[in-house]
């Protein structure tokens, strides 16, 4: 009995083998891949790509013992209702296989299961606090050789960090006990132990560590999303705009179209209790702001300008508006000031002037002047 081993490479990917026995034929086919993972020496399963046997039962023959008769798989793991791999118990042996399809032997090996060993992932974690520090206790496996690697990270760290030991009684320094932070935890072996063909365990759960207290989430603590405060600083930005753009285009109304005094706001009661009749509102209201008589000697200024308004009359008896000179001096008077540069004003006689809004009215028996 003889042994011939053709090729296998990573992650337990075989092409074609073969165990020669005494009366056995020689194999022929295609290459046949393998995939084999010893779950924590629990479960062993072995699965195969029959890929250039579509629509074929392969049939899994295995044995622990070199002594021992070869047995049929009793737990097959199918793939579109074909055979595809097989679960086995597992333990720290050789294990003997052959594949074959019919009684034509495909594939023909035999290994140690604890090259593909993958251990369990770790159990009831408990976190120790104490000064800026946590150690990260859990139940060491049975087997030696193993790796237990804690990692960590805060709210505020995009990767995660790692620590290892050879036991699962880790440490981490240098925490924020104010920062929320996710632990998790994993098993490794030790490639001078059990090669490179083995497999990390899974990952624990992610605990999220606070103070020392375990907490449902860290959430609340995660950082501002960046596209929320790009979003509000385009929002924000985009109304500064707009506000800019009302403002300037107020400011040119005005400029371009400015505003034009409404007369019902300086002569009161002309618009709503005369309908614009100006001779009704200044009897109506010649009696508000009286100007006192000027006592004689005093000099008025000179005004620049005198209207005259005519109160409105038939087109037959109007007479004819005529702008009267500001300045009524006697000939006497002028003599006697000897000064030509200041000339004093005096309201024409006959009238009664009247002050509204700013503006003084004389008004006689049919004409009205503003001064």
């Amino acid at each position: 009995m003889r042994r011939v081993f053709l090729a296998w490479a990573g992650s337990a990917v075989f092409l074609l083998g073969h165990w020669v026995a005494s009366g056995e034929p020689e194999p022929t086919g295609e290459p046949l891949q393998l995939h084999i993972i010893n779950f924590n020496f629990e479960t062993v399963q072995v699965t195969w790509n029959a890929s250039e046997h579509p629509g074929t039962n392969l049939t899994f023959f295995y044995k622990l013992r070199s002594n021992q008769m070869y047995r049929q798989c009793s737990n097959y793991i199918f793939q579109q209702g074909y055979t595809s791999g097989c679960l086995l118990l597992g333990n720290d042996e050789v294990l003997h296989f052959s594949i074959r399809n019919g009684t034509r032997s495909l594939l023909t090996n035999s290994l140690w299961t604890s090259t593909y060993l993958k251990p369990r992932s770790p159990r009831d974690l408990s976190f120790q606090w104490h000064q800026g520090a946590v150690t990260v206790v859990c139940p060491d496996l049975l087997y030696k050789d193993l790796l237990y690697e804690i990692q960590y990270k805060s709210t505020f760290d995009t990767e995660w960090q790692s620590k290892e030991a050879m036991t699962c009684n880790v440490t981490i320094g240098n925490l924020d006990a104010e920062k929320c932070y996710f632990i998790r935890a994993r098993i490794k072996t030790l490639e001078s132990s059990y090669g490179s063909d083995t497999y990390p365990s899974d990952w624990s759960a992610v605990v999220h560590q606070q103070r020392g207290q375990l907490r449902d989430s860290c959430q609340e603590n995660k950082l501002f999303p960046n596209f929320v405060l790009i979003a509000g600083l385009v929002s924000l930005l985009m109304v500064s705009l707009l506000l800019l753009s009302i403002w300037k285009l107020q400011r040119i109304k005005k400029v371009v179209m400015p505003s034009v005094p409404d007369p019902k706001f300086t002569f009161s009661g002309l618009f709503e209790s005369h309908q614009g009749n100006f001779q009704e509102w200044i009897r109506d209201t010649q009696n508000v702001a009286h100007l006192n008589k000027v006592e004689d000697g005093e000099q008025e200024c000179i005004p620049e300008e005198a209207v005259v308004v005519q109160p409105a009359k038939t087109e037959a008896a109007m007479p004819k508006t005529t702008v009267i000179n500001p300045v009524f001096l006697p000939m006497g008077e002028e003599e006697a000031a000897g000064d030509m540069g200041q000339l004093p004003c005096q309201h024409p006689q006959g009238g009664e002037v009247v002050s509204l809004g700013g503006f003084t009215f004389v008004m006689s028996d049919n004409a009205y002047m503003m001064f």
